[in-house]
C-alpha cells in the first residue's frame, strides 16, 4: 500500500492549489481517503474526508467553501482543490486510507508542503 501526496508548494494569500494522491497497492474505491494537516507546533488537524463509492464528502469549518475534495478512481487519484488560501493554512497535507470516514487510518503518505505567504 502506497500514498504518495504532490502539488504543495508557495502560494500567495487568495491563491490555490490542488493536491493530489496517488494510490497503489490496493482497490482505491473500496476505501474513504481523508486529508489532514500539521503545522509546526500544532495538533494535527483533519481537513476533509471522501467515502467510498458514493463519494459522500466531509470538510472541517475550518475549510468550508474554500476546500474541495474529490476522487477519480480510474487514475487511482484523490484530489483537494485549495482555493482562497489563507496564511493559517500553511501546513504539512497528507493523505490517508481509511474504511469509512469516521474511522481511523490504517496507512498514510508522506505530506505535502503548503506554504501561503506574501
Amino acid at each position: 500500500v502506497q500514498l504518495v501526496e504532490s502539488g504543495g508548494g508557495l502560494v500567495q494569500p487568495g491563491g490555490s492549489l490542488r493536491l493530489s494522491c496517488l494510490a497503489s497497492g490496493f482497490t482505491l474505491d473500496n476505501y474513504a481517503i481523508a486529508w489532514f494537516r500539521q503545522a509546526p507546533g500544532k495538533e494535527r488537524e483533519g481537513v476533509s474526508c471522501i467515502n467510498r463509492r458514493v463519494s459522500n464528502t466531509d470538510y472541517a469549518d475550518s475549510v468550508k467553501g474554500r476546500f474541495t475534495v474529490s476522487r477519480d478512481n480510474a487514475k487511482n487519484t484523490v484530489y483537494l482543490q485549495m482555493n482562497n488560501l489563507k496564511p493559517e493554512d500553511t501546513a504539512v497535507y497528507y493523505c490517508a486510507r481509511k474504511i469509512f470516514c469516521d474511522w481511523n487510518y490504517d496507512y498514510r503518505g508522506q505530506g505535502t508542503q503548503v506554504t501561503v505567504s506574501s
